[in-house]
């Protein structure tokens, strides 16, 4: 059985290009957690791409929604990933108790990462460890920060940013569970999404 350790993003536009090829990645049963994050839709707009995705969805993978516990919630999505600057995790665990998943961004903190685990993350996401495209870099992470993770967090670690077919071993040998992965697949210019995600192995 393939691994499932890609938590995979969306791109920040959902075409025909993106439907086309989702039910294809899903079919290789490595995807843990789909996040939707869509930064620039009315909320309108968004339930209606959220009700899309959940239609090809269909207990293949976790859906995760970024920035909207409330969207979230109404939608029945699996749950939601916030920021340090969204609603604090306490706030939305009390309010909303449908939601099974909380991940929380801790950029390059162990002491966000310890302190979103007190308060009840299902998973901590560190970055970037890349340069990458998909959001302006404010934190960088290095992998002692991994490792430390490994022995410290008994919940699911998250790597983010500029992740490729060429660091991504580096990573997971480090101590992260998944990988975060939006441009390598979405907007890659030498493969397909379908290829570009059989090229992490």
């Amino acid at each position: 059985m393939p691994k499932k350790n890609i938590y995979l993003i969306t791109p920040n536009t959902l075409d025909r290009s993106f439907y086309h090829f989702l039910p294809k990645l899903l079919k290789l049963n490595r995807i843990a957690y789909l996040q939707v994050r869509l930064k620039n839709l009315s909320r309108n707009k968004l339930i209606k791409e959220i009700k899309k995705i959940n239609k090809i969805v269909r207990n293949k993978t976790k859906v995760i929604i970024n920035d909207f516990p409330d969207i979230a919630d109404l939608l029945k999505c699996d749950g939601c990933h916030l920021g340090q600057e969204d609603p604090q995790l306490q706030l939305v665990k009390n309010k909303f108790k449908n939601l099974k998943i909380i991940g929380a961004t801790c950029h390059n903190s162990k002491k966000l990462a310890l302190n979103s685990i007190k308060k009840g993350a299902s998973y901590v996401a560190f970055g970037s460890f890349f340069k990458t495209s998909t959001k302006k870099v404010k934190f960088k992470a290095n992998l002692s920060l991994l490792r430390w993770a490994k022995n410290k967090i008994k919940k699911p670690v998250v790597a983010i940013g500029g992740i490729n077919d060429e660091n991504y071993k580096t990573l997971l040998n480090n101590g992260a569970n998944l990988i975060a992965c939006s441009s390598f697949v979405w907007k890659n210019k030498k493969y397909n999404p379908l290829q570009a995600l059989k090229k992490l192995k």
